[in-house]
């Protein structure tokens, strides 16, 4: 388990996280999941929207944080990247989980979709858990975006 989070607001994507697995892929850091290789994304971009800082996913996919009861918030935009060779294809939802409790669900966001927000009242947790899955279809190019995420602690 790393250390506690540092104190203040971060990017999320830049604190280090307890355990992490992806469906196609490494979790990328600040560009989308390009597929099998670290570092082979672009820029996340969701629905036309571009985002400097962030996390990049491919259903299914998981990242945990150890939190140790110092945090109390965490906000971000999610949704499907546009990264998907010009396919008319994904879909996935998106959850935040505090301690074995579902605080936000996305529902189901398509290629379609404008990035929606989440946030989530996480205080007195001691972990944090992301969630993508595949929305209830097959994970084709469910290259899914947690962009802009922004941790708050004490």
């Amino acid at each position: 388990v790393p250390g506690l989070p540092p104190h203040g607001s971060w990017a999320l994507g830049d604190v280090p996280s307890a355990m992490e697995s992806g469906g196609y892929g490494p979790i990328e850091r600040d560009m989308s999941n390009g597929g099998p290789k670290g570092g082979d994304g672009k820029p996340l971009t969701i629905n036309g929207v571009h985002y400097a800082k962030g996390m990049g996913g491919h259903a299914p996919t998981e990242i945990i944080y150890y939190l140790g009861e110092q945090c109390s918030h965490v906000s971000m935009f999610v949704g499907i990247d546009d990264e998907r060779d010009e396919k008319q294809a994904g879909a996935a939802t998106f959850e935040i989980w505090a301690d074995g409790v579902r605080k936000a669900d996305s529902g189901v966001r398509t290629w379609r979709d404008d990035p929606v927000e989440l946030s989530a009242d996480l205080t007195g947790a001691r972990f944090l858990r992301l969630v993508e899955t595949d929305g209830g279809d097959t994970n084709s190019y469910d290259r899914g975006d947690w962009a802009a995420p922004v941790l708050t602690c004490a």
